[in-house]
């Protein structure tokens, strides 16, 4: 069982989370909506993990208040958000997140981040050598199976989609360089016309599982797997 924080403004989706956190068996400490109230909440209670929305109430976001947690001890951190423009997904990639959720996102992608953010704190403190790691490093937490098209984030098999497991096979294949627009519409969808809309879908929820990293887009060509 883990001790968890919620930072949410938002009292029915704060209320939606506790609700799935302690069905699975996890204790939300406390639920708070500012930046002052969860430091308060970390530096008088043992809390293994927060669930941090980055628009919070008051001056302090949810990115500065994550750094400012950092400076104190070290907590996993879940971002939340219904924000992903480049300048917030940048910020927030500064401070090491277990993962950022975009709103609305399906329990399972919650519960898939928690496994791992307890991963990290287990491995943060009693490095695991039996960890799942794959073949093909990425960096330190994340790795792939190349015969199982599998990826791997600190130690927890990510669930991913036929197509997103299409897509990723494609990206590794021709790690660091580009695979072209026309190139994965023909292998992902080669019975059907896809659109640009269903790729860049496809493409923004491969990137989301990646923590927005490695994965760049090439203007008008395509997409390159950096690592």
């Amino acid at each position: 069982m883990k001790n968890i924080l919620i930072v949410e403004d938002e009292s029915l989706v704060a209320l939606e989370i506790k609700t799935f956190i302690t069905e699975l068996g996890h204790n939300v400490v406390k639920v708070v909506s500012d930046a002052q109230s969860a430091l308060d909440v970390v530096k008088h209670e043992e809390i293994d993990l927060i669930l941090m929305d980055i628009y919070i109430k008051g001056d302090i976001d949810g990115i500065t208040c994550a750094s400012m947690i950092k400076e104190i001890k070290y907590i996993p951190v879940i971002y939340i958000s219904s924000f992903s423009d480049d300048e917030t997904l940048e910020r927030a990639i500064e401070t090491n997140p277990t993962a950022y959720l975009i709103k609305p996102f399906k329990r399972k992608e919650l519960l898939v981040a928690i496994k791992i953010a307890t991963k990290r704190s287990r491995r943060k403190n009693d490095l695991n050598d039996n960890e799942i790691k794959g073949d093909i490093i990425f960096d330190n937490e994340f790795s792939y199976i190349s015969e199982s098209c599998e990826l791997i984030h600190s130690g927890v098999v990510l669930h991913l989609t036929k197509r997103e497991k299409q897509l990723l096979h494609l990206l590794v294949d021709s790690k660091n360089s580009v695979v072209s627009f026309d190139t994965i519409e023909y292998e992902i969808w080669p019975d059907k016309t896809s659109n640009e809309n269903t790729r860049r879908a496809l493409v923004s929820r491969l990137r989301a599982k990646l923590n927005h990293k490695f994965l760049e887009t090439i203007h008008s060509f395509g997409y390159r797997l950096n690592i």
